[in-house]
């Protein structure tokens, strides 16, 4: 078998990310935990609770592993409902607090990544609307000018929404986010307020940190037709791929926002994006079905010899993460893997997942495009949103109830690929044997 290591560029960023609601806990102001409480808004009535208890201290201990597995950076958000808690109040020891982590961050020698907007709201946002409120984005606005003034010592790297491709349908058309609507209408609405929300973010950081550079997190989830010689299954996946994959990026371009007859004109997001941040789980493929026009017509599936994840949320498909790369290349930015990750209680997937999926990132680079950074979902362990528990993406185990971390033995596959920078044929062939001969076919 031959013996090969396929290295990646000095200086390449290798983190896992994390949100602030999903690990924090007790985040009780925002829209997150009263859509919690609610009956049948999360699976098996699951609750954030105590997360992984990072307000109460313990992002200390995952800083230390995450350093000493070889991590040099890490992605975060920070909780508006925190910071501004009232419209006519700051909490100045919530500000504390994150510059105590990003200082955590800096002392351990790891590159921060900063969030600023990750899918919750505060209480008192979301009662006036929220995001189809068109005051909402100079509210965000004020939010940000408060938060980098405070934590610009520590930061220089910024996402100022994450995936508003997902918060929009999640929130606006399947109803399964709070505000729980099922209204495109609305959703278009609070598409086009979001884009605004990054444009004035993005001034307000630039006009504080001349260094900084600023993006958003791009969710991509190819959705492609089942048929390529069938015209009709083309209608369902081009319908969907605009307005999931296409219409904010294109935006951040054209200065126009285009889903089917909406559009939406905000010439000055032009050039709001100083790299380009790529979310990748999977692809799908779809099939023109009359029957689901609220799916666009068109019902989503995977492969049936795909290899799906333990709740069959994610198919293990690499060769789409190179496609969505390719993409992202397009727009002629820097780009950085924001997240990239699967669910994986048992850790049996995910070696192969993680390897076969940087591979695709190496051969990337090895093209020279200009990927700068990776960021595995997640560090630990988290609460998945209106999934609850039920799906374990960490790299490290958490008990719920206890605290406890468990080490997966992703953990020392990662921590070889990180302190390595690069994926060896030794380590593939000690974590993921099955991956061996797809990475390093014998000549």
């Amino acid at each position: 078998m031959p013996q090969a290591t396929f290295t990646f560029p000095a200086g390449f960023l290798w983190g896992a990310a994390t949100s602030s609601h999903q690990v924090e806990g007790n985040n009780r102001n925002n829209d997150w935990w009263a859509w919690e409480e609610q009956p049948g808004r999360i699976i098996h009535a699951h609750r954030s609770g105590l997360a992984c208890d990072w307000w109460g201290g313990r992002w200390r201990e995952d800083f230390d592993r995450a350093r000493e597995t070889g991590q040099n950076a890490h992605r975060l958000s920070v909780e508006w409902s925190r910071i501004q808690p009232a419209p006519d109040r700051w909490d100045e020891d919530a500000l504390e607090r994150y510059r105590a982590m990003l200082r955590g961050l800096y002392e351990r020698g790891m590159t921060p990544m900063v969030t600023l907007h990750h899918f919750a709201n505060p209480l008192w946002v979301a009662e006036r609307g929220g995001w189809e409120n068109d005051e909402t984005p100079v509210l965000f606005a004020a939010f940000v000018q408060k938060t980098v003034e405070a934590l610009q010592e520590y930061c220089t790297m910024w996402i100022t929404i994450n995936e508003p491709n997902v918060y929009t349908f999640m929130s606006y058309v399947s109803g399964l986010f709070p505000p729980g609507k099922t209204d495109l209408r609305a959703g278009m609405k609070v598409y086009a307020n979001l884009l605004k929300g990054h444009v004035l973010a993005y001034r307000i950081i630039h006009n504080l940190q001349r260094e900084a550079r600023v993006g958003v997190a791009h969710a991509s989830r190819p959705i492609i037709p089942a048929g390529p010689l069938t015209w009709l299954d083309s209608i369902p996946a081009n319908i969907t791929n605009s307005f999931f994959n296409e219409a904010f990026p294109k935006a951040l371009m054209t200065g126009k926002l285009q889903v089917l007859n909406f559009s939406a004109h905000v010439p000055e997001a032009i050039g709001t994006q100083d790299f380009f941040g790529v979310n990748y789980y999977t692809q799908e493929l779809v099939k023109f079905d009359l029957t689901r026009a609220s799916d666009a017509f068109g019902r989503r599936f995977y492969p049936k010899d795909a290899e799906l994840s333990t709740t069959g949320f994610i198919a293990h498909q690499p060769e789409g993460f190179f496609k969505v790369l390719k993409w992202a290349k397009g727009f002629g930015l820097p780009v950085i893997v924001t997240e990239n990750g699967v669910e994986d209680a048992d850790d049996h997937l995910r070696p192969r997942y993680l390897v076969e999926h940087l591979h695709q990132v190496w051969r990337a680079v090895n093209f020279n495009w200009p990927i700068k950074g990776y960021f595995h979902w997640s560090l630990v362990d988290n609460f998945e949103w209106e999934r609850g528990w039920t799906q374990r993406f960490g790299l490290w185990g958490l008990d719920v109830d206890t605290q406890q971390r468990i080490r997966r033995p992703s953990v020392d596959l990662y921590a070889a690929i990180c302190k390595q920078n690069g994926i060896s044929s030794e380590m593939v062939e000690k974590y993921a044997p099955g991956s061996l001969l797809k990475l390093f076919p014998p000549a």
